[in-house]
């Protein structure tokens, strides 16, 4: 049993990590709860330092994995409040707290070893086995949070994690491709008489592979639409945070969508772009929903 001092000090530790840092993980949103972000913080800790196993230093495939198996069994210490790793004894009085399933920690740790042996994606039920790891997870322990647990809802917020993730994907070709990964399905490059290792040495044209990129923006705009069922879901301040993910994340994929030449470009949102999507975020939040929210501003 951790003393009340020591459990201020892992908390401050997690939070710290969360300052250091500034991807989209709503770790310091204002749109949050105050009650919750601490919550957030070490969640985000927990992520951020696996995420580095996975991809950051000089660490061969084997330390990677070696470390990542580490971090899981500190979090099965952390389930009998035996770990002395600060974030992992954040974490367990999170998850006893909020009552938070450890599943979803465990999938984000698959996910990471997925990172680390990255071999592409045969299918697009492929791909979305990858987003049920590596993204919907993030998204289920924020509505476990706000106490959200309406299988429609869950639903619908994988959806929205699993597009962004795949918006990522198809952003950054310019990026991944020089680094030997090619997230486009083989299913679609099959379509267009290419292959993986093709596209990975440049050996076709935009033009060849224009058909698998457009069915991979299709496949990724549907599930935003899917997702837009969540926000009736989410208590208001929640409700703008998630309105305005799906208006950036879709005002992304549209602007990659646009781009001439996506192998070699990355999209940006002009003024009126972010006009357009503050306008969204205004709409979306004002819609009545179904959640209750007498005390939890």
């Amino acid at each position: 049993m951790q003393t009340q001092a020591h459990l201020k000090q892992a908390y401050q530790h997690c939070q710290t990590i969360a300052n250091q840092h500034y991807e989209n993980f709503p770790t310091a949103s204002l749109l949050l709860k105050k009650s919750l972000r601490p919550a957030v913080a070490v969640i985000y800790a927990f992520a951020r330092a696996a995420d580095d196993f996975a991809d950051e230093g000089d660490f061969s495939k084997e330390e990677r994995l070696q470390k990542l198996d580490d971090w899981e069994y500190q979090l099965d210490l952390c389930l009998e409040d035996k770990s002395e790793n600060p974030i992992f004894i954040a974490l367990a009085d999170v998850m006893k707290t909020h009552d938070l399933p450890v599943q979803l920690f465990r999938d984000l740790l698959a996910a990471f070893r997925m990172d680390v042996n990255f071999k592409g994606f045969e299918t697009l039920d492929d791909l979305l086995f990858y987003c049920k790891h590596s993204a919907n997870p993030v998204g289920r322990l924020m509505l476990a949070l706000h106490k959200i647990d309406d299988d429609k809802a869950l639903t619908a917020s994988d959806a929205i994690c699993s597009a962004l993730q795949l918006t990522n994907f198809w952003q950054d070709f310019k990026i991944d491709i020089p680094k030997g990964r090619c997230y486009l399905a083989d299913e679609w490059l099959q379509q267009v008489q290419v292959s993986r290792e093709d596209v990975l040495a440049g050996h076709c044209t935009l033009a060849q592979l224009r058909p698998a990129i457009d069915k991979a923006i299709a496949e990724t705009s549907q599930l935003f639409a899917q997702g837009y069922t969540l926000l009736p879901y989410l208590p208001f301040r929640l409700r703008i945070q998630i309105a305005a993910t799906l208006a950036g994340g879709t005002s992304i994929l549209s602007a990659t969508d646009k781009l001439e030449d996506p192998l070699n470009q990355r999209p940006t949102l002009s003024k009126l772009d972010w006009l357009r999507v503050s306008l969204s975020i205004a709409s979306m939040s004002l819609r009545p929903n179904h959640y209750s929210e007498r005390g939890q501003a």
